[in-house]
């Protein structure tokens, strides 16, 4: 009853409210997300590559959509790179789609996900690769016909439209070679599996249970194939909008589990699933409850529901955006991201929704949440930084990569008080820089902080920079001792004449050895291989930190 209570409290409270009463709360950590489709060009692109001139204008309609998503405090972008057994890169499986040329199967002459991954980088973006998955398109189009040629019996016909056969276990090993391929060549951070179910216009033979299981082969093919390669490259899928029925909510025989045998939410529950996009394009009371349902069940994982901000056009369904409005307030108070369908509409500001998003809701930037399940131990922070007042670049250097992750990435925070809070999100003028500096607009009365972050979004302690009236003071809150895997070093300035013990404790904080202080070495023979901290401990039981050091033998 409580729960109950709740939802209608929630739900008469968000319908009541005029949107211009909200307060506002600004999370750190929050998916931003948009669907950039690129099927018949309806996100993008808006003109076919066939010169040199017209490739041009197509790469500058993709920045110039970049650059307002950039606006607007988006971080993820989910680009359609599979589209109907077609493609937008160089693949030795598939053909080009013709969004890009014009023609099927001829190439726009560059690599249009390159190309897409370089821009969304440099403006501080996650690109995920979305993927559609078992649709191939019409009977006779280009992709289904190629599969059709090479794997006759894996291509079902419904209508006029052609089908992969998820029982047909030659599937899942097709879809996941599609994308380890993907994942081997290019730089991205997420694959994006759509329609990642049965076609509800598929009969069913099997039990749903048996067909469930099908689909999570699937899953789990793709899964183990592209984290056997790199694991930080984040899975997700975008799901039925509801799960299953509620005990009290009814999903009028759409949902996921149910109808069309996807299991999302036990997908993020055994691992095979990072993150899910919900397709909850509904409102009221077919979109409150069902949303508090995937926040329940999320398992630690990332749940960033997917709006249907679509409907507000005036050819749909002629939402007011205050539909869109409430629902983003509630996803936010129970900590799920958001993300709009379709790219076109949120940029053509439709109801005024890019100007919400842009002015209000998303005024500040976020970080994608880190995939800590994955790999927890932050990097360490940079150990030098400066700020060439001449040029007004802010450099850094020193920060060490903790993890399997490929490189590192930099956020920079700037506030007018020091020391500066990483914490707020105000402060955080640029995420997921590339390179080890940044050029600033104005460096007066600014403090600065710089940290360090791995590709599953784990981020180091701060290295502050200070400047007042024409003096600096910098701080840097990491210092790298020596070890030989053996044989720890202490340099005799950080030795204190009260220091009792030494502890080494790991980067989470648990204490793994205990020293009496004797000397300026430590024996570290007995620690496994890994980074960790040195603390010092006195006789009044205060502790300080001294540095942090790394294990590292070779069997």
């Amino acid at each position: 009853m409580k729960r109950l209570f709740v939802i209608i409290l929630l739900i008469f409270t968000f319908l009541q409210t005029d949107a211009q009463s909200y307060g506002y709360i600004y999370p750190k950590r929050e998916v931003r997300a948009v669907w950039l489709t690129t099927i018949g060009g309806l996100d993008w692109p808006h003109g076919y590559a066939q010169s040199v001139s017209s490739i041009q204008k197509q790469q500058d309609d993709l920045k110039k959509l970049l650059d307002l998503y950039q606006r607007a405090g988006i971080n993820t972008i989910l680009l359609q790179t599979r589209i109907r057994g077609t493609v937008i890169y160089p693949s030795q499986y598939e053909p080009w789609d013709g969004c890009l040329s014009g023609i099927h199967g001829k190439s726009p002459n560059y690599d249009a996900l390159q190309f897409a991954i370089d821009e969304t980088h440099k403006r501080g973006m996650e690109l995920h690769a979305w993927v559609v998955t078992i649709p191939v398109g019409k009977w006779n189009a280009l992709g289904c016909r190629r599969l059709r040629s090479r794997y006759p019996s894996l291509i079902r016909r419904i209508g006029e439209e052609g089908f992969m056969n998820p029982e047909n276990p030659q599937t899942a090993q097709y879809l996941a070679n599609i994308c380890k391929e993907i994942t081997d060549n290019y730089d991205i951070d997420g694959i994006h599996l759509d329609y990642i179910r049965y076609p509800e216009t598929w009969d069913i033979k099997v039990s749903r249970s048996k067909g469930r299981e099908y689909i999570t082969n699937i899953v789990r093919e793709i899964h183990d194939q592209v984290k056997a390669e790199k694991p930080w490259v984040k899975m997700s899928c975008s799901p039925i909008g509801k799960h299953d029925d509620l005990s009290r909510y009814w999903s009028y025989g759409w949902n996921a589990y149910t109808r069309v045998c996807q299991d999302a939410q036990g997908w993020l529950h055994n691992g095979l699933m990072d993150e899910l996009f919900p397709m909850m394009y509904f409102k009221g009371d077919q979109f409150f409850p069902f949303a508090i349902d995937w926040a329940e069940q999320r398992h630690g994982k990332i749940v960033a529901p997917g709006l249907g901000i679509y409907f507000m056009a005036a050819t749909e369904k002629n939402w007011k955006i205050d539909t869109i409005v409430q629902e983003m307030h509630v996803l936010r108070q129970y900590s799920l991201g958001h993300a709009y369908f379709r790219g076109r509409f949120f940029t053509d500001n439709t109801k005024g929704i890019y100007t919400f998003a842009s002015e209000q809701f998303d005024k500040y930037p976020a970080l994608v949440p880190a995939m800590t399940w994955e790999h927890s131990v932050p990097p360490m922070a940079p150990t030098k930084i400066y700020l060439n007042q001449t040029t007004s670049t802010l450099h850094w250097s020193g920060a060490i990569n903790t993890g399997h992750s490929p490189y590192l990435l930099y956020n920079v925070y700037a506030s007018r008080t020091y020391p500066v809070d990483i914490n707020e999100a105000r402060n955080l003028i640029a995420q997921r820089v590339q390179k080890p500096y940044i050029r600033l607009v104005n460096t007066k009365d600014f403090y600065y902080a710089v940290t360090a972050m791995d590709r599953y979004g784990n981020e180091s302690e701060a290295t502050q920079y200070g400047t007042q009236t024409g003096t600096t003071v910098t701080k840097a809150h990491a210092t790298l001792l020596t070890c030989n895997g053996y044989c720890l070093q202490i340099p005799q300035i950080m030795l204190q004449g009260d220091t009792q013990y030494f502890t080494i404790e790991t980067l989470t904080g648990t204490v793994v050895a205990t020293f009496r202080q004797h000397g300026n070495s430590i024996d570290v023979s007995r620690i496994a291989n890994g980074i960790y901290t040195l603390r010092t401990l006195n006789r009044k039981g205060i502790s300080h930190r001294l540095g942090y050091f790394v294990v590292k033998r070779r069997p």
